[in-house]
């Protein structure tokens, strides 16, 4: 039985994966590889047993993003389990030992995840977008460590404790792409079987059960997409429908807090390249390309909080997934989501 297990959810991986699988084979812990793969047809199965993956196999049919999870840290071994998507690649080998040093913060640690790195061929304003994201989490490079006072924790069954409202932003923000979980606060805890931000959920009951969870600025990974504007639009519409479904946040439309938004990113943008010295040409283009890249994720925002008012074949044309349902969740109740 290893103390580790790295899992990773896999369909069609392609050569993002395969450089995956390298990074881990570099590895300074020894860990199990469990992937779980459903309905490759592009060698990715026989590329995971190739290089020592044991391998679970599903229909495309039967995958959720959190009860496929459930079903790696179910058939895994460690008593760590690190999950990776299947195009996040380590940025060295100290990667898996960096996530683990994150459990000797604190014990009543659950869960730890790291930064993403945009790729070398990424675009300036996605490479903007990431860095910022990532800095402003620990803005002194140090680990963040987030957990829920006790007056702020349910206080007996059907309570909620803080209102999960409360954890938008990077006191709730969890990622699978990059992360880990102890077993034992798995246990008590597991993924809810939501078809989208299971992570960001995950992140809320665990910290209403009590347990701590950190960011590790050194644990970073290699994930970006080159998403054209109209891809962005609709990966945005995923990302606030998951926000209105788990928070019930819905972005404000006035033009005021539309400009502000639009205004705050280009000039954190404009300044950050200043300090890069990048010359008045070159800051000129990214700024555009940012813009461009904002006006669509702002108009994916604002369409992916509304979804509720948005017929179900469009929500499905919108979505980058392909998905029209809307399905709001009962905080109060752990694993129910519905309609």
């Amino acid at each position: 039985m290893s103390d580790v297990t790295v899992a990773i959810p896999v369909r069609d991986g392609g050569v993002l994966f395969e450089r995956t699988l390298d990074a881990l084979a570099a590895q300074t812990v020894v860990h199990e590889l469990l992937i779980c793969d459903s309905g490759s047809s592009d060698g990715s199965p026989q590329l995971a047993r190739a290089r020592g993956g044991r391998l679970l196999e599903i229909d495309p049919d039967r995958f959720n993003h959190g009860g496929t999870r459930n079903l790696l840290m179910q058939e895994s071994s460690g008593a760590y389990v690190a999950f990776l998507t299947q195009d996040a690649t380590p940025t060295d080998p100290h990667w898996l030992e960096r996530l683990l040093g994150g459990f000797a913060l604190a014990v009543d640690m659950g869960l730890v995840y790291g930064p993403h790195q945009p790729r070398p061929d990424a675009a300036v304003p996605v490479r903007l977008e990431l860095e910022r994201w990532f800095r402003a989490l620990a803005p002194d490079g140090s680990p963040r460590v987030d957990r829920l006072a006790e007056d702020e924790r349910p206080s007996g069954p059907g309570e909620t404790g803080v209102p999960a409202a409360a954890l938008i932003g990077p006191r709730g923000f969890f990622t699978n792409t990059n992360s880990c979980l102890a077993r034992a606060a798995w246990e008590r805890v597991p993924f809810r079987e939501v078809p989208y931000a299971e992570d960001r959920v995950l992140a809320i009951d665990m910290l209403r059960a009590g347990f701590a969870k950190a960011y590790l600025p050194d644990a970073a990974v290699l994930h970006s997409h080159a998403y054209t504007s109209s891809q962005e639009l609709r990966r945005c519409f995923d990302e606030w429908r998951g926000l209105r479904e788990v928070y019930g946040w819905r972005e404000p439309l006035a033009p005021a807090h539309v400009l502000s938004r639009l205004r705050g990113s280009l000039g954190q943008a404009r300044r950050g390249l200043a300090d890069e010295g990048v010359g008045s040409a070159g800051r000129a283009g990214a700024l555009a390309g940012l813009a461009v890249r904002q006006l669509a994720s702002v108009g994916g925002a604002l369409l992916g909080s509304r979804a509720d008012r948005i017929p179900p074949s469009l929500r499905r044309r919108l979505s980058l997934e392909g998905r029209g349902d809307f399905a709001p969740l009962d905080l109060a109740s752990p694993g129910s989501a519905g309609e």
